[in-house]
């Protein structure tokens, strides 16, 4: 088996599937339900993606990481063409381990010239070999990795703004309590809005998200390591009751709370531990 440092192994992918589109002035596309994994790389015009009702805007020279399960919505520039090209990867089984892994990634960064040769790349062998032909299976699994690399290449290149830092720990002492914006930009003598800003320039989402993807995190953690009753667990992760913390996991994970122990004391039982460890 391909090991994978997203915990993806290649013997899962089954299709990979390249495109290019041209949509114009004013084009939308209706709402769905993402399916698989799916790069999209908008070479022209702009775009707005609309995932799980937040909207995403996208400039040319970006690309995007469109995840499995959520629900999504284009609305593409009313002035000008839109030229895009995207790579779909049909996966056979992703983990709750994996998805974390895919969750943890940002949705969106500069394409590189290497990521762009490997569009072309792909462009140019679906013309002669099928969706599920080896060398597809290969180069989507390349372009998948080679966009996590990326990311971690340009999360190195960037410092972190001081008070970001900050934030960041804060939050993670913190996650259990009633936490707003405001209280967040309190611990650095900011405005809300500034802070907002500096999180969307170097962590590439909101405070708020990344509270509630630190939540999820030491949920996951306490369901596979620990007996604890859901209402413990939600109680001590800063869920606001029993639903709302059954809902965010099946969204963050695709699998009820339930499922997840059960699979993890499963693997357990067998000898295979699971350790969850946050990287930042």
């Amino acid at each position: 088996m391909v090991s994978s440092p997203l915990l993806i192994p290649f013997e899962t992918l089954k299709t990979v599937v390249a495109g290019s589109i041209v949509y114009p002035p004013g084009g939308r596309l209706k709402l769905r339900v993402q399916e698989c994994i799916q790069l999209m790389l908008l070479d022209a015009g702009t775009m707005s993606i609309f995932i799980d009702g937040r909207e995403l805007q996208v400039e040319p020279g970006h690309i995007v990481l469109l995840k499995p399960g959520h629900e999504e919505r284009f609305v593409y520039s009313v002035t000008e063409q839109t030229t895009c090209r995207w790579i779909s990867i049909g996966i056979t089984f992703l983990s709750p381990e994996a998805r974390e892994k895919l969750n943890k990634l940002q949705e969106y960064i500069p394409v590189t010239s290497e990521m762009e040769q490997l569009f072309d790349m792909l462009m140019t062998t679906k013309q002669r070999t099928s969706s599920v032909d080896a060398l597809m299976l290969s180069l989507g699994f390349t372009a998948l990795h080679l966009y996590a690399m990326e990311v971690k290449h340009l999360f190195g290149q960037q410092r972190k703004h001081p008070a970001v830092h900050t934030v960041l720990s804060w939050i993670d002492q913190h996650y259990q309590e009633d936490i707003t914006l405001t209280r967040l930009a309190e611990q650095v003598n900011l405005s809300p809005e500034h802070l907002l800003r500096l999180f969307k320039q170097h962590m590439f989402t909101t405070p708020i998200n990344y509270l509630w993807s630190c939540r999820v995190e030491r949920a996951l953690e306490l369901l596979t390591s620990t007996g604890l009753p859901i209402t413990e667990i939600t109680n001590r992760c800063g869920f606001k009751t029993s639903q709302h913390f059954s809902r965010m996991m099946k969204q963050s994970t695709g699998r009820t709370a339930t499922e997840i122990r059960q699979s993890a004391w499963r693997g357990a039982g067998s000898g295979t531990g699971i350790a969850m460890v946050r990287e930042r």
